[in-house]
């Protein structure tokens, strides 16, 4: 196993992050593994010198962090561990229990840091753009979990590169804590990233991450995959053409929920200035998406 610097920090990770999406509790999803059937591959990866594993607090609704982290912290130190939690996503009916407000950050890396049983994650992601937060209020209280000894290093997650770098631009200003690291959507059947975030990445000299690097499984085999049949929400492919109802202009593989696949059409149709692309989405959210 490689070890990389990770973006411009003096933090060294392993070139390969384990995703564990799928660990936690199949009671939440299907596809997902309970903790026996979790374990082994935590081994293997420890055993083949992954030291950085990716978790959230919505996965499995809590249950991941505890299966991954305390089950990791068993088999290896700590301080040789590089764990990322995540935060964002709703954890109950309450409509505090959400988003990236003050409030909930403060609550939410407490109860992350309580799930694993560490004092400390070494990566906390935004998990997407909070639109009903200010930006000050976010960044400001991500700053202040870094202070507080917390989290030693912030990420973000499915945005935006403009909302991307309005809030580092935010945290630049008022000498707070700046986002290291973009963890997007990246993969052969998905490359809208390579248009704005990656360049962007590439030139403030950020750590890329990316989740679904096999598309969900669609890479990796011939038939529908257990999330692919379970999340029904899924599109499999779809042909932009132009007016003549011929000429292709834009081919899209969607793997991801309505709009995200809403925006992949929308964004490919502006470059192609296709006039008809408001008809077009109208017909997509007419299709019969199973």
């Amino acid at each position: 196993m490689q070890y990389i610097r990770f973006g411009q920090t003096g933090l060294k990770v392993s070139q390969l992050c384990l995703g564990t999406m799928s660990m936690g509790s199949s009671a939440w999803k299907g596809w997902v593994l309970d903790e026996d059937d979790s374990i082994p591959i935590l081994r293997r990866a420890l055993d083949l010198g992954i030291t950085f594993f990716d978790m959230a607090d919505w996965y499995s609704t809590g249950r991941n962090e505890e299966v991954v982290g305390k089950n990791l912290l068993r088999m290896s130190a700590r301080e040789r561990l590089v764990l990322a939690t995540k935060v964002y996503y709703p954890m109950s009916d309450d409509p505090n229990d959400r988003g990236l407000s003050r409030k909930h950050i403060a609550t939410a890396i407490d109860r992350s840091l309580a799930r694993m049983g560490t004092d400390y994650v070494d990566l906390y992601v935004i998990h997407a753009f909070d639109a009903d937060t200010p930006v000050e209020e976010t960044m400001e209280a991500l700053h202040d979990t870094v202070r507080a000894g917390k989290v030693r290093y912030l990420g973000a997650s499915t945005m935006y590169a403009w909302q991307f770098a309005k809030m580092n631009h935010v945290a630049a200003m008022n000498g707070w804590t700046p986002f290291v690291n973009m963890q997007c959507q990246y993969n052969v059947l998905y490359r809208e990233e390579e248009r704005e975030m990656l360049p962007f990445c590439r030139d403030q000299g950020i750590a890329v991450t990316t989740f679904s690097p096999l598309a969900r499984g669609f890479l990796a085999r011939d038939d529908r995959t257990a999330r692919a049949t379970h999340d029904v929400d899924v599109v499999t492919a779809g042909t932009l053409v132009a007016d003549d109802g011929e000429t292709p202009v834009g081919s899209v593989f969607v793997i991801d929920a309505k709009d995200r696949a809403t925006m992949v059409i929308n964004n490919v149709s502006k470059v192609v200035n296709d006039p008809l692309r408001e008809q077009r989405l109208a017909m997509f959210h007419a299709m019969n998406l199973e």
